[in-house]
C-alpha cells in the first residue's frame, strides 16, 4: 500500500482536488499489482520472467559441474557426511525452476513474500488511519499556497475589478475548505487558513507583493513544494519498481546458487528482496509518525502559523534516505540471520 498523495497545485476543478489524488493513486497502486501478477503468476511461461527463468536454468546447468566437482572433493575428504548434506541444493535448485506455464514454485513464493510485506505495511498505516493523517498534514503544508494561486491573480487588479476577483476566487477557496472540513472536520488549520484569505479579500486598498508572499507565501513556495510533493511520490513508485525488479532477478539468483561458495546467491537475492520491504515499510512509518506530529501539534493550535517547509523537505529528501539507512541495516542483519543458519543446519545435517 501507498500512501495517497493528492493532486493539489491545480489552477481549476477545485471540486476534483482530493477526489483526483486518491483516484490517482488507487489507480497506480493497482497498476503495480496487476504487473506483479503479470510477471510471476499469469503465462510466466512467455514472458519475461519465464525468460529470466530460462537463463536460470542455464546457470543452474552450468553450475553443476563445479557443483559435482566440489561433490568429489568433499566425498574423498570428508567421507560422507558433508556430501550428502549438499545434495538438497540440486533438489531446491530443481524444484523452485520448475516452471508450468501458471507460475513456478519460486515465483509464487516471492508474490507469496511480497504480499506478506505489503499485508504487514497496511496493518501498520490502519492502525494508525495512517492515509487521513498523513494527507490531512500535506494539505496543511500546501493549502496556503492553493489558496495564493487562486487569489495571486487578483494582485494586479484594482478597484471595482479586484473586488470582484477576490469574491470570485474566494468563492473556490471557500470550496477548498469545504472540502477539508468533509475529509478531516472543523480543524483549527482550517479556520485560520480561511481568516487568512479573509483579511486579504476585505483588506483596504491593493494587496502589496511583501504583505499577499507573508500570508500566502509565493510562487516560488509554491514550485519547491510541488517538487518535494513529486519527490515523495517518485520515492514511493521507485521502491515498488526496485522491488519487482529484484522479484524478477530471482531464477538468476536460483540457478547460481550451485556455486560451491560460501554466500549463495540466493541468500543475497533474497536479503534484498527483504531489505526493500522493510525500505518501504519504514518510509511509511516515517511519513505517519511525522505527519501525526503536524496534525496533533500545530494543526491543534490556532494561535500558532508554522512555516511546513521542513516537512516537505523531511518527506521529500530526509525520510527516504533514512528509510534506506534502516533497510541496509536491516538486511545486513537478515543476511547474516540467513548465512548463520544454513552453516547450523549444514552442519547438523
Amino acid at each position: 500500500m501507498q500512501l495517497a498523495i493528492p493532486l493539489i497545485f491545480a489552477q481549476a476543478g477545485i471540486d476534483e482536488i482530493l477526489d483526483n489524488g486518491a483516484a490517482t493513486s488507487q489507480s497506480i497502486a493497482g497498476g503495480w499489482d496487476k504487473q506483479w501478477l503479470d510477471l510471476l503468476q499469469n503465462n510466466t511461461s512467455n514472458n519475461l520472467y519465464g525468460a529470466l527463468t530460462n537463463i536460470g536454468i542455464f546457470f543452474a546447468v552450468g553450475t553443476l559441474l563445479f557443483f559435482m566437482v566440489q561433490f568429489l572433493r568433499d566425498l574423498l575428504s570428508y567421507e560422507y557426511t558433508r556430501p550428502i548434506s549438499a545434495l538438497i541444493w540440486p533438489f531446491v535448485v530443481v524444484i523452485l525452476l520448475n516452471n508450468s506455464g501458471n507460475g513456478s514454485i519460486l515465483s509464487n513464493l516471492t508474490l507469496g513474500v511480497r504480499n506478506f510485506l505489503d499485508t504487514a505495511n497496511q496493518q501498520v498505516l490502519v492502525t494508525a488511519d495512517a492515509d487521513k493523517v498523513y494527507q490531512q498534514a500535506l494539505n496543511m503544508s500546501v493549502a496556503e499556497e492553493v489558496a495564493g494561486s487562486l487569489l495571486r491573480p487578483c494582485q494586479s487588479l484594482t478597484g471595482e475589478q479586484q473586488t470582484q476577483c477576490f469574491a470570485k476566487a474566494s468563492e473556490k477557496v471557500n470550496i477548498l475548505w469545504q472540502k477539508y472540513r468533509d475529509s478531516y472536520g472543523n480543524r483549527n488549520w482550517i479556520t485560520r487558513l480561511e481568516t487568512k484569505v479573509g483579511n486579504i479579500r476585505y483588506g483596504t486598498g491593493i494587496v502589496s507583493e511583501t504583505s499577499f508572499n507573508s500570508l500566502l507565501g509565493s510562487t516560488v513556495q509554491t514550485s519547491i513544494k510541488n517538487f518535494l510533493v513529486s519527490l515523495q511520490y517518485a520515492f514511493q513508485n521507485l521502491i515498488e519498481a526496485t522491488m519487482l525488479l529484484v522479484a524478477v532477478l530471482g531464477p538468476i539468483a536460483v540457478g547460481g546458487s550451485l556455486l560451491p561458495v560460501a554466500g549463495k546467491p540466493i541468500f543475497a537475492w533474497l536479503t534484498g528482496f527483504l531489505s526493500i520491504g522493510i525500505a518501504k515499510i519504514s518510509f511509511n512509518i516515517i511519513a505517519v509518525l511525522t505527519a501525526a506530529v503536524i496534525v496533533n501539534g500545530p494543526g491543534q493550535d490556532p494561535n500558532v502559523d508554522p512555516d511546513l517547509m521542513w516537512f516537505m523537505i523531511f518527506l521529500g529528501v530526509l525520510a527516504p534516505i533514512l528509510s534506506l539507512f534502516v533497510a541496509a541495516a536491516g538486511g545486513f542483519a537478515v543476511f547474516s540471520a540467513i548465512s548463520n543458519t544454513a552453516s547450523l543446519v549444514r552442519e547438523r545435517i
